[in-house]
C-alpha cells in the first residue's frame, strides 16, 4: 500500500528565527500580504510587528484581524473582500489555529473561487491556494504546517473539516519567542490538542513508519515540557521543546489522520463555540479507552512515551497505563475534568454523536463505532 508525504517546502524554526524567515519571504518577490490574524494579537501590537518587519522587506501589507477563535464562513468571507480590496498577491497567518485555518480558507477561495463550503471533505479544489506564509504564535494546532483547515459552519452547527493538498503553507514559522506571552490556560489547552494529534496518529489505521516516529518523539517531548511551559511560559527551553513537539504531531497527523477525538471535538466546537484543544484533551482518555480493545500494544507504546513503567505489562496493562498518563497530565495542567463543566448538554448528546460520524477526521479511528458507541463515548465523558 502507497502513502503520500505532505509537509510545506520550507519550515523555520528555532528561538528568534523571524528575521531569517523575512529574508525567505522576500526571495518570493511578493508585493503585498494580506495578514490575517485575531483581534488580540493585533491590539497586542503583534501584527504591526509583523508588518513593520515585511516592510523592511519592500513588501506592503494590510491587516484583517477579525479570525474568531472558532473562524466561521462570514471571518472567512469578510477576509477574501478584505484581500481583493487590498489586491494583495500572498497571506501571512499570524497566531494559532484559527488564524491559520482563517487564511487558508481566505488563500483557497482567491484561487478556486466559489463557498469556502464547496471545500468540505477530501481534496475538494482544482487550484493551489493563493501563496501562504503561516507565523505561528502557539505550540498546539500545527495549522501552520497541515492541510487540515476547520471552518465553522454556523448555520449548520457544525465545524466543517477541509483536508486538502492545496491549503499546505508555502512556508511556516515557529520562533519560541512568539509564544512566551501566551497565557498559561492556553498553553495547557494547545499542548494537550498536540498530544491529541500524537496518539491519535499513532494509533489511525493509516500509520506508517514515518509517521509513529513523529507520533512517538512529539508525546515524548509534551511529556517532558509541558507541565513546565504552562508553569513557567518564560522558560524559552521548555516553549522550543514544545514547538517542535507540535510540529512532529503535525508531521504526524497531516499523513496518518487522526480520529475520533477530533470528529466528536469538532461538534463540541461548532455546537457551543468551545475551545478545540479543551475539547480535546477532555475526551482523549475516552476515546482510547474505546480503542484500547483494538490497539492494546499501539497505546502500550505510547505508555511508555508518556514516561509510564510498562516492564513487565501486558499489552492491554499497557494500555490502560497509558489512559492513565493521559489523565493524569491532563489533571496536572488544570484541564477540566468533564465535557459538564464546559457547558455541554446531555440532551444534544443524539445530534452530536450524529455529526461526528459525518466527519472526515473519523475514517481512520482504528476501531469502527456506530451512532451508539459514539453517544456512549460523550456520556462517559461528562
Amino acid at each position: 500500500m502507497s502513502s503520500t508525504f505532505f509537509i510545506p517546502a520550507v519550515n523555520i524554526m528555532g528561538i528568534d528565527c523571524l528575521d531569517e524567515a523575512m529574508g525567505a519571504i522576500r526571495k518570493h518577490g511578493f508585493r503585498k500580504a494580506l495578514i490575517v490574524t485575531d483581534a488580540g494579537l493585533a491590539k497586542a501590537g503583534v501584527a504591526a510587528r509583523i508588518a513593520g518587519l515585511l516592510a523592511l522587506q519592500d513588501i506592503d501589507s494590510v491587516v484583517f484581524d477579525g479570525a474568531k477563535p472558532n473562524p466561521n464562513i462570514d471571518n472567512v468571507e469578510k477576509g477574501l473582500a478584505a484581500l481583493k480590496a487590498g489586491q494583495c498577491d500572498f497571506v501571512v497567518s499570524l497566531g494559532g489555529g484559527s488564524p491559520h485555518d482563517c487564511a487558508k480558507g481566505i488563500a483557497l477561495c482567491a484561487t478556486n473561487g466559489g463557498h469556502i463550503r464547496d471545500y468540505e471533505g477530501v481534496d475538494r479544489s482544482a487550484k493551489p491556494q493563493l501563496p501562504l506564509v503561516a507565523i505561528n504564535t502557539t505550540a498546539g494546532t500545527a495549522s501552520e504546517m497541515t492541510r487540515f483547515c476547520i471552518i465553522t459552519d454556523e448555520s449548520r452547527h457544525v465545524k466543517m473539516a477541509i483536508v486538502d493538498r492545496n491549503v499546505t503553507p508555502l512556508l511556516s514559522v515557529n520562533d519560541p519567542a512568539l509564544m512566551v506571552a501566551m497565557p498559561k490556560g492556553l498553553t495547557a489547552a494547545t499542548g494537550m490538542d498536540a498530544l491529541t494529534h500524537a496518539i491519535e496518529a499513532y494509533v489511525s489505521t493509516a500509520a506508517t513508519p514515518i509517521t509513529d516516529a513523529c507520533a512517538i518523539k512529539a508525546i515524548e517531548l509534551i511529556s517532558a515540557n509541558l507541565r513546565q511551559a504552562v508553569f513557567d511560559g518564560a522558560d524559552l527551553q521548555a516553549r522550543e521543546s514544545m514547538a517542535y513537539a507540535q510540529f512532529l504531531a503535525g508531521m504526524a497527523f497531516n499523513n496518518a489522520s487522526l480520529g475520533f477525538v477530533h470528529a466528536m471535538a469538532h461538534q463540541l466546537g461548532g455546537f457551543y463555540d468551545l475551545p478545540h484543544g479543551v475539547c480535546n484533551a477532555v475526551l482523549l482518555p475516552h476515546v482510547q479507552s474505546f480503542n484500547a480493545l483494538v490497539c492494546p500494544q499501539r497505546l502500550s507504546d505510547v505508555a511508555k512515551a508518556l514516561g509510564a513503567d510498562i516492564h513487565g505489562l501486558s499489552a492491554e496493562e499497557g494500555a490502560q497505563a497509558a489512559i492513565a498518563a493521559i489523565r493524569s497530565l491532563a489533571k496536572d495542567v488544570e484541564i477540566p475534568a468533564g465535557l459538564r463543566e464546559l457547558g455541554a448538554k446531555l440532551t444534544d448528546i443524539p445530534t452530536l454523536a450524529t455529526n461526528a460520524l459525518k466527519d472526515a477526521c473519523g475514517l481512520t479511528n482504528p476501531r469502527a463505532a456506530d451512532q451508539r458507541q459514539i453517544e456512549e463515548i460523550f456520556r462517559s465523558a461528562f
